[in-house]
């Protein structure tokens, strides 16, 4: 459906947990509060809230986090929503920690994608940035990925003073290993740092000095924001989500449900639309609470200014990645 500025909602990103296997600096620190399980949304509950969703024209799905493979039961989630009619395309994003030991389940289950997350080929760098996470599962992780034939994104995030260094060696990984390294710009969320984050327009300059045959892509590659590039006769290519430098909301296509229900319209506001109370009621009042939703989506993000002092201040890892 149409959301009131004329732009199309047809993507919802279901965070299933704010459980997660890794302690990563700028997302889930150590000591963070975790919600009790009986606030968390069943999974016939999500089942429930996406065949409502597919009446109001979503057509894609990304399941997240926390980690989604934390929680059991996730193949068969996506095995289920891949079966509703008008859902076309059930994604994940996980930080490959175990993905490895569920590939088969996932081929099987028919996801459409993978979006992994790895910010560092540094093994002592990567254990620091994710509280102790291994370099050499999640590399496994994009291999296998990668061999199965299902479509495999990773996901960068480069910060001032810890990574930036290794931005031309991520964009050599993506040739050499065929995969599409996306660099997404550090948003304000939680604790993260917005001074510490790098606009991906520097990051485009660095990689047009190494690889000046570096050229747009305007093949889709998948559900988001994303604008990519490519080499000729090269495997893999090179992606940049700039939430910051480069703002896309006059196309934002996007709801979130959190894991505890809660329908948010845009990720920079704590506003939005608690669905547990209507999963009480009646089909046509959770439709009517899911297009109210939609229909109060703001015009942008406020990551840059304070628009109505409503900001986020949750985790990142609290409403879903």
């Amino acid at each position: 459906m149409k959301d009131h500025f004329n732009r199309t909602i047809d993507y919802m990103r279901i965070s299933i947990t704010d459980r997660c296997n890794l302690r990563c600096r700028y997302c889930m620190p150590d000591g963070c509060e975790k919600v009790p399980m009986d606030r968390i949304l069943t999974y016939e509950e999500i089942e429930r809230i996406c065949r409502i969703a597919a009446r109001l024209g979503i057509r894609k799905i990304k399941i997240t986090g926390g980690e989604p493979f934390v929680r059991l039961g996730c193949t068969d989630l996506i095995r289920t929503l891949k079966s509703i009619d008008g859902i076309d395309s059930v994604t994940v994003t996980t930080n490959g920690q175990i993905l490895s030991r569920y590939m088969d389940d996932l081929k099987d289950a028919g996801v459409d994608g993978i979006n992994i997350s790895l910010d560092t080929l540094d093994p002592q760098r990567y254990a620091y940035i994710t509280g102790g996470g291994s370099l050499d599962r999640v590399l496994e992780a994009i291999r296998l990925a990668a061999e199965s034939g299902i479509p495999t994104k990773v996901n960068s995030l480069i910060q001032k003073g810890f990574n930036e260094d290794e931005i031309c060696r991520l964009a050599s990984f993506a040739f050499q290993e065929g995969v599409l390294v996306r660099f997404i710009e550090l948003m304000p969320i939680g604790i993260a740092d917005p001074s510490q984050g790098i606009s991906n327009e520097l990051i485009l300059q660095m990689l047009l000095e190494e690889w000046p045959d570096l050229g747009k892509d305007s093949r889709p590659h998948g559900n988001g924001p994303a604008v990519y590039y490519s080499r000729p006769h090269t495997a893999g290519g090179i992606g940049f989500i700039s939430a910051i430098h480069n703002v896309f909301c006059s196309s934002c296509n996007r709801i979130r449900l959190t894991s505890q229900g809660q329908i948010k319209p845009c990720l920079s506001y704590d506003t939005g639309i608690d669905l547990k109370p209507y999963l009480k009621g009646t089909d046509e009042e959770l439709e009517a609470a899911l297009r109210e939703a939609i229909l109060s989506k703001p015009v942008g993000h406020c990551f840059e200014e304070k628009r109505f002092g409503s900001e986020e201040h949750r985790l990142m890892s609290q409403i879903g990645g």
